[in-house]
């Protein structure tokens, strides 16, 4: 028994130091250990002698493609909360607080009724047809629920089948910087090209209709403009007269698709608290691929509920993609997300809202305080905020991240993932007690 245990100790270390040396290579400037796993360097500490995935070669287009950072540094964290280490995680976009109790009765009610089946592969009809009333009432959009809307497994596998639906080898795909880093990848797993555009913080981190002119004038074979608002994960959010403008410019480009990734946008902190959608501006509804979903306004992050609602023919696009790799969203989820849409009152909203407000005045207040941090936008929307740090490490965001995750027990994600070094990216939507902890 004390070998074994012996033993267990010693695996655990070995793992514990293998997590960390491949969190510590990912944010290397100079990794001596290059692929997400680092397999052909310490496959000892989990492959067998016999093993002969050696032997197996990878699809090229994977090499093109890297591991997403929040999900790397959350996978660590949670590793390390595991072997019995607290971690303050500010790293990913989660709310803390539960989903409304409407949502929870209704996915306990569909266990309940064994409602458990293969639904249609765009979703049941009743969240089809409450996502268009939804719209309908909030944004002034009329779709179709039967050919117009399309349910996913989380927002996420929306946005990616929207590419996938619309561009291909060849293409061009403009998306403006910072950016979500899934972006660039989703269009690379495309086998297009992204054409990373940079927006400036004197200008909120906003898209500028120059900018975009600009950027369409030099790529020409650009099929699609990926348009994140409010942003992550700056927060930045583009108004009803900073669309139209954009909007404007892409009249002279009809050949140019819109994938208007709208997730965070009924977490708004300006007067009104209203994020226009893109599909709403004139002349863009029958090129817009609109995205939203059930994670960031309802909390329901692990039930992965997200859609796409844009004009029949790319609707259709996206579905046959989705009829071959995940077929339906969960059934218990739809259901929930049904009663996200109709049961959970505009006060419930509100009061979520509200103190995600409050939380970001208070992350944005302490960072005033501290010497070498810089805000040079506070943002209206989302739960993030993009602080520049380069006044620290030399401008390694990558290095100081990793360094208060092995002193202070704290995670953040650096600003380079986002393609803006210099930065972090810190994520309030966490309890008001960890925040304090984490300022």
């Amino acid at each position: 028994n004390a070998t074994k245990e012996t033993m267990a100790r010693l695996a655990r270390g070995a793992f514990s130091s293998f997590l960390l040396l491949n969190f510590a290579n990912a944010f290397s400037p100079h990794p001596t250990i290059r692929t997400p796993l680092h397999q052909e360097k310490l496959g000892r500490l989990y492959t067998s002698s016999s093993d002969t995935t050696n032997e197996i070669t990878l699809n090229p287009l994977v090499s093109s493609v890297k591991m997403s950072k929040t999900v790397e540094i959350f996978s660590l964290v949670k590793q390390m909360e595991a072997d019995g280490i607290s971690v303050t995680s500010l790293c990913v976009g989660e709310p803390d607080f539960p989903p409304p109790p409407a949502v929870l009765d209704a996915a306990i009610h569909a266990v309940q009724s064994v409602d458990t089946r293969y639904t249609a592969v765009a979703g049941t009809a009743p969240l089809r047809s409450a996502i268009v009333q939804d719209l309908k009432k909030r944004k002034g959009l009329e779709y179709n629920p039967q050919t117009e809307i399309v349910v996913g497994n989380g927002a996420k596998q929306c946005v990616y089948q929207g590419v996938l639906a619309t561009c291909g080898p060849g293409d061009d795909v403009i998306v403006p910087s910072p950016y979500w880093p899934s972006y660039p990848e989703m269009v690379a797993l495309a086998g297009a090209n992204a054409v990373i555009l940079p927006t400036k913080v004197s200008d909120g981190y906003l898209l500028t209709p120059d900018a975009l002119r600009s950027t369409l004038e030099s790529h020409p074979n650009t099929k699609l403009l990926i348009l994140c608002n409010p942003s992550n994960p700056t927060g930045g959010v583009h108004t009803a007269s900073r669309l139209q403008e954009l909007a404007k410019v892409l009249e002279e480009y009809p050949q140019v698709a819109i994938l208007a990734d709208e997730i965070y946008e009924r977490l708004v902190y300006t007067e009104d608290g209203v994020c226009p959608s893109f599909a709403s501006m004139p002349g863009m509804f029958g090129r817009t691929m609109t995205v939203n979903g059930f994670s960031k306004a309802y909390a329901m992050t692990g039930m992965r509920l997200g859609y796409m609602a844009a004009p029949a023919p790319l609707a259709k696009a996206a579905t046959t993609v989705q009829s071959q790799i995940t077929s339906c969203a969960g059934s218990i989820s739809q259901a929930a997300g049904v009663a996200a849409l109709t049961n959970v009152s505009e006060e419930e909203m509100e009061a979520n809202v509200k103190i995600m407000k409050e939380k970001r005045d208070y992350v944005v207040g302490e960072l005033g305080k501290m010497e070498g941090v810089t805000l040079g936008s506070v943002p209206d929307g989302a739960f993030y905020v993009l602080p520049d740090v380069s006044a620290f490490y030399n401008g390694d965001d990558a290095e100081l991240c990793l360094d208060l995750l092995k002193k202070k027990e704290l995670a953040i994600v650096p600003g380079e993932s986002f393609g803006a070094p210099g930065t972090v990216r810190i994520s309030y939507a966490t309890s008001m007690e960890e925040l304090q902890v984490a300022m």
